[in-house]
Order: structure tokens, then C-alpha cells, then sequence
């Protein structure tokens, strides 16, 4: 599943397409597709792992689900799994194996940007406080909680979670102040080095946790766990990572 990082790179690599018509539409996204032709794109935008493409009377949100992927002004033949396909005067978007949906409410009365974790105005003090609201939850499902940490999936939660030195089964409400400042901050921090290390296509080599066998810091082998209800992978050293009760 594509994390907020990876959606700023879309995001960024799509800019050319605003400002233009959409001559025609294609796939199987069970949406009203027809209804595309001839609006013209008024912006480009994101919030976490959502995407939207802002047309002048809808907006089309792709969500890339576990699966998505898509394409810039490739030649694409038949394929079951194209679920959109914006064609221009000036090339071509792609979207495979994605949710699609036409949004026709105003994105700023649906979503709280400030809890996006790469966004300009990312607000870490109200992630605190909903933290503070959901004292009975494991970290390791509250990083991944959208509405808190928009953006954040499961890799930047191992890494995240590593780097402070934090179990992924501790209860929110038990963690110290201090380690709740340190999982706020490096929820961002991490995002944008992974938004960095994708583009340079070096992201993998800078894992530290996820994916791991062996602790870097005390040379022991690392727990693999399906934790907490999101029941996501989690890679962690029973160690270093401290599970506060």
C-alpha cells in the first residue's frame, strides 16, 4: 500500500496535468466515467494515502487500496485491472487495481488537513490530543489511525517505532510524555526521509525494522507479529523496545 510519501511523488508528477481537459476517459472503476470527458482539472491534491483529482463540477479520489499502481503517458494495452484512464491532448493518466470515487462535497469540510503528516500545516499538537483520546488503544494502531497520522503505513510505523525505541504493543495512555513528543515528531521526520529516499530509490536500503531479521543495536533477532486489531506486520526487538504498562 502506497504511504503518504509516495503520494506526494504522484502528486508532484501529475502537476502538468492541471490546466487541462480531460478529452476522454476509460475503465472499470464502476463510477459514472463518461461523466470526466470535457471537465478540465482544477487541482491536484492529497491528504494522507488519498488522492484527488479536482475537476471543475466532482472530484476523483483514488485510494491505492494494497495493490494500486499507476502510470504516466505510458501505451498501455487491454487490461482488466485499469480501473481509470484519463486520456488529454497532452498525454495520459493510469490508475490500476485502485479504489475510485466521485466526492462531490467540498474536500475541506471532509478532511482535517492538520493531521496530515506532510502536510505544511501537519498540527502535532492536536495529534497529541487525540492520542489523549484513545487512551486504551496500542501505538502500533493508533500510528496507523488516519485521522491522527494521515499518511503514516505500516513501514514508517516499524521504523518509527524503532527509532524511539518503542513496543508496538504498549497502550497509548501508558507511554511517557516525553516518548509521546519523540512519536509525534519522528512520525513526521520519518515521512519526509522516506520521501527523500524514494525519490532516490534507496528507500529499502535505509530500513532499519521493517522487514529486518537482526537488531542493528543489540544483534538479536527480531519478533515478527501481527499486532494490534489493524493486525499489520510488526517488526520489533523485544529488547531495546520498551513496552511501557
Amino acid at each position: 500500500m502506497p504511504e503518504g510519501p509516495s503520494i506526494i511523488i504522484l502528486k508532484e508528477a501529475v502537476q502538468p496535468f492541471k490546466g487541462q481537459t480531460i478529452q476522454n476517459a476509460s475503465g472499470n472503476a464502476g463510477v459514472d466515467i463518461g461523466s470526466f470527458k470535457g471537465q478540465k482539472i482544477r487541482d491536484i491534491r492529497s491528504w494522507g494515502k488519498q488522492f484527488f483529482i479536482c475537476l471543475e463540477k466532482t472530484t476523483i479520489r483514488i485510494h491505492f487500496l494494497l495493490f494500486g499502481s499507476y502510470s504516466i503517458n505510458e501505451q498501455t494495452k487491454p487490461d482488466k485491472s485499469l480501473r481509470l484512464g484519463l486520456h488529454f491532448s497532452h498525454g495520459a493518466l493510469y490508475f490500476y487495481s485502485c479504489s475510485v470515487r466521485i466526492i462531490r462535497e467540498e474536500l475541506d469540510a471532509m478532511y482535517d488537513w492538520k493531521a496530515d503528516v506532510m502536510s505544511d500545516i501537519w498540527d502535532p499538537s492536536r495529534a497529541r490530543e487525540k492520542l489523549k483520546a484513545v487512551p486504551g488503544t496500542m501505538v502500533c494502531d493508533a500510528l496507523l489511525d488516519q485521522e491522527i497520522f494521515s499518511g503514516v503505513g505500516n513501514i514508517i510505523k516499524n521504523e518509527v517505532l524503532y527509532r524511539i525505541m518503542l513496543h508496538p504493543e504498549t497502550i497509548t495512555g501508558n507511554i511517557p510524555s516525553k516518548k509521546i513528543t519523540a512519536l509525534i515528531r519522528e512520525a513526521r521526520n520519518y515521512s519526509f526521509d522516506f520521501l527523500n529516499w524514494k525519490k532516490a530509490f534507496e528507500l529499502k536500503k535505509h530500513w532499519l525494522a521493517h522487514n529486518r531479521k537482526i537488531c542493528l543495536r543489540c544483534n538479536l533477532p527480531f519478533i515478527k507479529k501481527y499486532c494490534g486489531k489493524t493486525h499489520r506486520r510488526s517488526f520489533f526487538c523485544e529488547n531495546c523496545q520498551v513496552k511501557y504498562n
